[in-house]
C-alpha cells in the first residue's frame, strides 16, 4: 500500500522544522506502511557536498562480523574519497552503519559515486549540494530518534512509509531514490511502472546504473536526466505522463523545486493543500493535519495532472 508525503515551504528561506513535520506527517500513516521509513530533506544550498553513505544494513547488526566490517569499509571509504579527488571537511557516524560527510570536490558526481560504490558494501544514499536522504527499518518516530531529526532545518522535503509486498524489508530497498548521478534529485512514488524494464534497458543503456530494482528509481533517473539535458522539472515530469506507463503518483524534488504528477487513471490517492506559508500533499488528508492546527481545505488533483512549487 504505502503512504507518501511532501512539504514545501514558501520563501525558502531553510529555517523551518522540516523533520519534525515530516516526520509528524508519515507517522501518521504508519498503517500503509510499517517496514521502512525514508526522507529527502533540503536545506540552504552549500558550496561544499553532502554525502550520505550506507556501510551496511541494520538488519545484519547481530552478526558477529558486523563490527569489523563497518570499521574495514569506513577506512576504506576515506580512502575512496581521496583518490576520486574529494576532501573531506567534516565527517560524523551517524550511527554504525551510515556517515554522513561534507566534501570539498568539483568534479563529476558520479566519478565520485563510482569511486565510492568500488568498495564492497557502500552504498551512496544521497550527494549533492542541499539534499540529505535518509530511510531505515521501522516507523518514522522510530527513524527520526535514531537520526535526529526532530531538529532538521530546511525548506521543503519528501517521505515515504513503505510496506514491503515483493522484497526484502532493509535499507536498499526503502524510499526515497536518489537520481544517480544527478545532483539533488530524489523521488517517492505509490504505485507501479509497467514498462519498468523498457525504460530500466534505456537508461542504462545511457550509461547509468540503479543500485535497486525499484520503479520509483526509475522514475528519479528519468526525471533528471530530462532536467539535465535542458528541461525544466515541469517539463520533465509532463513527458513522464507521456513516456511512463502504468498506475502511479509520484512527488519528486530538486534543489529548489516539489513537483508531484498523477498518471492518467488517477487510482492512487494524494491530498493536496495550498497556503500562503506552504504548501504540502500526502497519500491521505490526515497526514496534512498532522502539521496544520487550524482549518484547511484540501483537494485531490485530477487525472493526467502536474503541478511544481518552488521554494
Amino acid at each position: 500500500m504505502c503512504g507518501i508525503a511532501g512539504i514545501i515551504y514558501r520563501g525558502g528561506d531553510g529555517g523551518h522544522r522540516i523533520g519534525r513535520d515530516m516526520t509528524a506527517m508519515l507517522q501518521s500513516m504508519k498503517h500503509r506502511g510499517p517496514d521502512s521509513t525514508g526522507y529527502a530533506l533540503y536545506r540552504a544550498p552549500t558550496p561544499e557536498l553532502l554525502l550520505r553513505v550506507k556501510l551496511g544494513d541494520s538488519g545484519d547488526a547481530e552478526s558477529f562480523q558486523f563490527g569489523e566490517d563497518i570499521r574495514r569499509r569506513r577506512r576504506e571509504l576515506m580512502s575512496a574519497l581521496t583518490a576520486a579527488g574529494a576532501s573531506t571537511k567534516g565527517v560524523e557516524d551517524v550511527n554504525e552503519y551510515t556517515i554522513s560527510a561534507t566534501l570539498d570536490y568539483h568534479g563529476d558526481l558520479k566519478h565520485l559515486a563510482d569511486h565510492i560504490e568500488s568498495v564492497h558494501g557502500l552504498e551512496v544514499l544521497s550527494l549533492g549540494h542541499s539534499l540529505e536522504i535518509v530511510k531505515d527499518l521501522g516507523d518514522a518516530r522510530k527513524v527520526s530518534g535514531e537520526y535526529r531529526l526532530e531538529n532538521y532545518f530546511g525548506s521543503h522535503g519528501i517521505g515515504h512509509v513503505r510496506m514491503a509486498t515483493e522484497s526484502d524489508v532493509d535499507i536498499a530497498n526503502a524510499h526515497p531514490y536518489w537520481a544517480y548521478p544527478f545532483s539533488d534529485v530524489a523521488v517517492v512514488h505509490n504505485g507501479q511502472l509497467t514498462n519498468y524494464h523498457t525504460w530500466r534497458r534505456r537508461l542504462e543503456a545511457r550509461g547509468h546504473r540503479f543500485a535497486s530494482d525499484c520503479d520509483s528509481e526509475i522514475i528519479a533517473v528519468y526525471l533528471a536526466d530530462r532536467m539535465a539535458g535542458g528541461e525544466s522539472l515541469e517539463d520533465a515530469m509532463h513527458h513522464s505522463l507521456e513516456d511512463l506507463d502504468g498506475v502511479f503518483t509520484y512527488i519528486c524534488v530538486s534543489e529548489d523545486a516539489l513537483g508531484v504528477a498523477k498518471d492518467e487513471l488517477a487510482a492512487k490517492p494524494l491530498v493536496l493543500y495550498e497556503g500562503e506559508d506552504m504548501v504540502a500533499l500526502a497519500s491521505e488528508e490526515m497526514a496534512i493535519r498532522a502539521v496544520i492546527d487550524h482549518e484547511i481545505e484540501t483537494y485531490d488533483p485530477y487525472e493526467s495532472t502536474v503541478m511544481v512549487w518552488t521554494r
